[in-house]
């Protein structure tokens, strides 16, 4: 059963390609964070930002590491993926819920990327636990909510940024112009 739900030849470039890319993207936001220390680590948003940005596409490099380790099963992938997804989706949810109730946050967090980013996760939870169950349909869905948690990392990496940007140049965002997420 296991040889036909799972044939790992099959997935290998979708973990190739996912890895390298979130490992690339990691090493990026890594120095951006680096270059702009200083207003990380002053605003409560940037800061839990900056550990979602880190954590989620630092998951997705250890899942494909994972993936393509040899003599992976259905179950062994959807255990680890299980695990991972676990472990970032809680860290992602509990940053961004604190960085949206601190008062030390001069920047906007909209409901719409704690809840988007969490949905992701979730939904790669469940996938992984489907998988791991025998449904062949839930690394399909991981897959999905783990390509659409890349539109909140890359996005929120670029909210960072143009976060830090600001608050270096000692210039408030105004109410109409804050960067969303």
């Amino acid at each position: 059963m296991s040889a036909e739900l799972y044939s790992p030849d099959q997935w290998n470039n979708f973990f190739v390609v996912s890895g390298t890319g979130s490992a690339a993207l990691t090493g990026l936001v890594f120095v951006a964070i680096s270059v702009n220390l200083r207003d990380v680590v002053r605003d409560a948003t940037h800061t839990y930002r900056a550990i979602n940005m880190l954590t989620g596409f630092t998951s997705v490099f250890i899942l494909g590491l994972f993936a393509l380790m040899g003599h992976q099963t259905h179950q062994t992938l959807g255990l680890e993926w299980f695990i991972v997804a676990a472990l970032a989706g809680a860290i992602n949810t509990s940053g961004y819920v604190r960085g949206f109730g601190s008062a030390a946050s001069r920047y906007a967090l909209s409901l719409f990327r704690v809840a988007g980013g969490s949905a992701c996760y979730l939904g790669q939870i469940i996938g992984a636990a489907a998988f791991f169950l025998g449904a062949s349909w839930g690394i399909y869905l991981s897959a999905i909510a783990l390509i659409v948690n890349f539109y909140f990392l890359v996005s929120g990496s670029w909210l960072l940024i143009v976060g830090t940007l600001h608050s270096s140049n000692g210039v408030p965002l105004e109410p109409s112009k804050r960067t969303s997420g």
